[in-house]
């Protein structure tokens, strides 16, 4: 029987893909995650996804927040904070816990629950533990939603710099000497833990580098020139993160190189190098975001080196299991290695930031990154993959 003659039912338009952009966080990074959200919000392709920001206040509450990313900047060397972005004190965003649903709902007390329509992906930009670190990524498994990066278990090798060295050694890949402090040792015989730390100075010298073992953009960390410093360092690194890493001073050039996955699978960017910066000891928070001390675009390597470090970018990102994107750091040293000093899943992603300008430099726009990233997810299931 022919059907050309039946009435046909009338098309539904096609919705634009969602993208929940989720920020801030409980980490000590929160105001820097909020500075990448907002240029991430101003970046984003409205023609083609339709947004919701959702900020993540730093006592842990999800708060619907308005879509404004000129309020989202570093303005007199004060960072921004969900807090100030909530559209209420009180109210809170839920996300699904079945999978079969993406429906979104705010919730404010002694009011009706709201449905903010379903979210296809979530692009969360936290850095740092309770976000960067695969809990946020593990919730997202929880609920089947999609999301952009790193899975649970990437994000965790990436945010604990000890595991993250015991997975490239592994992998063949060249770290430097460190050692690692946890927090039951401190705690059982403290003139012990610090006798350790001391034998590595003797064992690689001074200066080291003291660091919380799970934070990033350089929070916490002390380069550390003698003996009369130490106690201080390992007190600032264990206000982020009861475990600590020490460091060996690697003599070399910082190099840095960006990996993003397209549709044939991960490649490497043009590489970076961080030269010191006058008016810090090392490339610490403050060189990096607020007197936005200028990275070297494309680095000034030899092809070889460029096609080496290039390669080792890669190999991290795949060691670690990474998805979507990762920044990858080295020291070239003196004699002519790379040794890699860690990879960051959610790395700075304002437009000042070096992830974004290496793919510039190799032709990916801001905007066009963002879009691969979204793009990149939407390809993925939740799950095992």
């Amino acid at each position: 029987m022919s059907t050309e003659n039946l009435p046909q039912s009338p098309e539904q338009p096609s919705r634009k893909p969602r993208v929940a952009v989720v920020f801030g966080g409980r980490s000590s990074e929160h105001g820097i995650s909020v500075v990448t959200a907002g240029a991430v919000l101003k970046a984003i392709d409205r023609t083609k996804y339709d947004v919701l920001p959702i900020g993540i206040t730093q006592d842990g509450r999800w708060a619907l927040t308005a879509d404004e990313p000129e309020r989202m900047a570093i303005i007199d060397r004060r960072q921004p904070s969900v807090d100030l972005l909530a559209e209420s004190g009180e109210g809170g965003v839920i996300l699904p816990v079945d999978p079969a649903s993406r429906e979104v709902v705010y919730s404010e007390p002694g009011s009706v629950p709201k449905a903010l329509g379903e979210v296809d992906v979530v692009f969360p930009v936290l850095h740092g533990p309770y976000g960067e670190d695969g809990t946020l990524q593990g919730l997202l498994e929880l609920s089947g939603v999609p999301y952009v990066g790193s899975g649970v278990l990437a994000s965790a090798v990436g945010q604990d710099k000890e595991y993250m060295k015991r997975v490239f050694t592994s992998f063949g890949l060249k770290v430097g000497p460190y050692l690692v402090i946890r927090p039951r040792e401190w705690q059982q015989d403290e003139p012990a833990a610090r006798k350790k730390i001391v034998d590595f100075a003797g064992e690689h010298g001074w200066p080291l580098f003291v660091k919380p073992a799970r934070a990033g953009s350089s929070i916490g960390i002390t380069k550390v020139d003698d003996l009369s410093g130490l106690d201080e360092a390992i007190a600032e690194a264990q206000r982020h993160d009861p475990k600590i890493l020490v460091e060996a001073a690697l003599r070399g050039r910082e190099i840095e190189c960006g990996v993003l996955e397209f549709e044939d699978g991960p490649r490497a960017s043009a590489p970076a190098e961080i030269p010191s910066p006058d008016a810090h000891a090392y490339y610490d928070f403050e060189a990096k975001y607020i007197d936005s001390t200028p990275g070297i675009v494309p680095a000034p390597l030899t092809p070889e080196e460029t096609a080496e470090v290039q390669r080792l970018a890669v190999d991290a990102f795949e060691a670690a299991s990474c998805e979507g994107l990762v920044r990858a750091d080295f020291f070239l040293t003196e004699d002519g290695e790379f040794v890699i000093n860690e990879i960051n899943t959610m790395p700075g992603f304002t437009p000042i930031s070096m992830y974004p300008q290496m793919w510039q430099a190799s032709g990916v726009s801001y905007p066009e990154l963002v879009d691969r990233l979204v793009q990149a997810a939407l390809r993925r299931s939740t799950g095992l993959r």
